[in-house]
């Protein structure tokens, strides 16, 4: 019998699979979890809840993000947008909620989603998560006055509107 503390919020932690996360870490080369425990940390440098990884700087690190699920997981995707923006690249592994005001404001329009197949068997789990799960990434942007200068020189050539 699945427990019910698995379709809500009550267990806001799940651990990454070392198997997906050391396919993302090839492909990715982390230099920090940015929602970590000392005990499940993918990365030297991490954040625990104790840090407040929502409060510290992210970029310009190759950043992992397994936030806790829950309520707050559009806070954490707001940060990542948010810390791409400012260089990050921040890669994060969430519950595919396509239907929800964080996907459609900070994922949709902004991010790259990989689509998981069947579903994510969690460090501790018995059987799979009883959600589908997607790989988001947030490619680090230029700063605005890069873009602008970008924008200029492409005019200047004329390759471009800018």
């Amino acid at each position: 019998m699945i427990s019910e503390a698995l379709y809500s919020s009550a267990n806001p932690v799940w651990a990454t699979p070392p198997k997906l996360f050391a396919a993302l870490d090839r492909e990715f080369r982390f230099e920090l979890d940015a929602a970590a425990s000392a005990e499940n940390t993918k990365c030297p440098r991490f954040y625990s809840r104790y840090d407040d990884g929502l409060s510290q700087p992210w970029a310009p690190s190759r950043t992992w993000c397994n936030p806790p699920y829950g309520r707050a997981v559009g806070a954490w995707v707001a940060k990542a947008h948010v810390e791409s923006d400012l260089g990050a690249l921040v890669v994060m592994l969430l519950p595919a909620r396509t239907d929800t005001r964080w996907f459609h404001e900070h994922v949709i329009r902004r991010a790259e989603v990989r689509f998981l197949p069947g579903r994510v068997r969690f460090v501790g789990a018995k059987a799979g998560a009883p959600f589908p799960s997607i790989v988001v990434v947030f490619r680090p942007r230029p700063l605005r006055h890069e873009r602008v200068a970008i924008g200029q020189l492409a005019l200047a050539m004329g390759t471009g509107r800018g």
